[in-house]
């Protein structure tokens, strides 16, 4: 190999797509079928004072009852903000404002709610797909700058298998990952 070769790192670029992977985790246990859990809301980000903030650093989140999330908004300027974002979100319950409080009831899955969901998690794996595209995109930058810099075609083409090779376990792994989900939000 030559010296241009040791410019592209496949482990900054693996810790990347893990990272994707890692996301996409975080928003399937998001969507827990059967009883309410507080990290239905952590994928919510809320527009807060020119910035986008997470639910849970706006206000108090607790599950009082199996079927009820229960959210204390701290700022009463962005209950109305909190509430938008939670119907916007497409996690499929009304929040009802009672004072500082957001209740979201959670209701018991249909076979329309349970095809909801599907679809919601079949997006967040399509998301976490575009960031591993995104990070495969990179890594070939770095093989034409490496190119361009002198680096031995049979070097580039290597290279170039190695990235895809990493790109299409990661992609694998999603699909493997949304099957298994689909399959969790489907039972009855």
């Amino acid at each position: 190999m030559s010296q241009d070769a040791t410019d592209i790192d496949l482990d900054a670029i693996q810790r990347r797509m893990d990272g994707a992977m890692n996301a996409l985790k975080t928003e399937f246990s998001s969507l827990r079928t059967g009883r309410a859990s507080a990290a239905i809301l952590e994928p919510i980000m809320v527009e807060s004072y020119g910035q986008m903030t997470p639910i849970n650093q706006l206000g108090t989140v607790n599950v009082p009852e199996p079927r009820m999330v229960v959210i204390n908004v701290w700022d009463k300027a962005m209950i109305s903000k909190v509430e938008r974002a939670i119907r916007d979100s497409g996690i499929g319950t009304n929040p009802v404002v009672d004072g500082p409080l957001i209740r979201l009831p959670i209701p018991e899955l249909n076979e329309e709610r349970r095809k909801q969901l599907s679809k919601v998690a079949a997006g967040y794996a399509e998301n976490a797909k575009v960031a591993i595209r995104n990070v495969r995109r990179d890594g070939m930058d770095q093989i034409k700058k490496a190119k361009t810099a002198g680096m031995a075609e049979d070097d580039q083409k290597m290279w170039s298998e190695e990235v895809q090779d990493l790109t299409d376990k990661a992609i694998i792994a999603v699909d493997r990952q949304l099957d298994q989900k689909q399959h969790e939000i489907m039972q009855v």
